[in-house]
């Protein structure tokens, strides 16, 4: 596994903080809810419910999994048993239409966080982050700027998870190390 091309910035600290999260497995996953067995199938093989409502998440112990649309899910789970969880999908899911694909080394996870975190995204944002709008364990795809996101929030106010492309991690972090220090 390569590392992102952020490795080498220390987090930004202060009321404000901007961290690069450590690398973990991403398996995308594309089925029909509608099959009979594809969500039981599903479970089996990653112990967790897929969520079937738009912008919902659902995190079991170390694993997260993200709605992205009505037949995909992004699940993240410890990158040490991201080859056995893939391999147990493909056999779980084998005699059902589906799609399970590594996307590890294609997304990176900022972390926002600090009192300032909704009004630093909002700045390049387009959704509304009010709590009352894009509560505690929300996330949406989304456009920050140029770049192409997927953003929750973790807790009140104050936490948020970005992940952009590998391709964008730059130019993502230098806009918001940007707005931390004008802020």
């Amino acid at each position: 596994m390569t590392t992102s091309p952020l490795w080498d910035r220390p987090p930004i600290t202060g009321k404000n903080i901007l961290t690069e999260l450590s690398i973990c497995g991403k398996i995308n996953i594309r089925g029909s809810i509608n099959h009979s067995r594809f969500q039981s199938s599903v479970n089996e093989a990653f112990g967790l419910d897929l969520p079937l409502n738009p912008n919902t998440l659902v995190r079991v112990d170390h694993l997260t999994c993200y709605w992205l649309g009505p037949d995909e899910w992004l699940v993240h789970c410890p990158i040490e048993k991201l080859d056995s969880m893939i391999e147990l999908g493909r056999a779980k899911l084998a005699k059902i239409h589906h799609a399970l694909v590594d996307v590890s080394d294609y997304y990176t996870v900022l972390r926002m966080e600090g009192p300032d975190s909704e009004i630093l995204l909002a700045k390049s944002c387009p959704l509304d982050l009010h709590l009352s709008n894009f509560p505690v364990e929300t996330c949406a795809q989304t456009r920050f700027g140029n770049a192409s996101i997927l953003l929750d929030r973790r807790s009140q106010g104050s936490i948020f998870d970005i992940q952009v492309r590998w391709s964008y991690a730059e130019y993502v972090w230098d806009y918001l190390t940007k707005a931390i220090q004008t802020l």
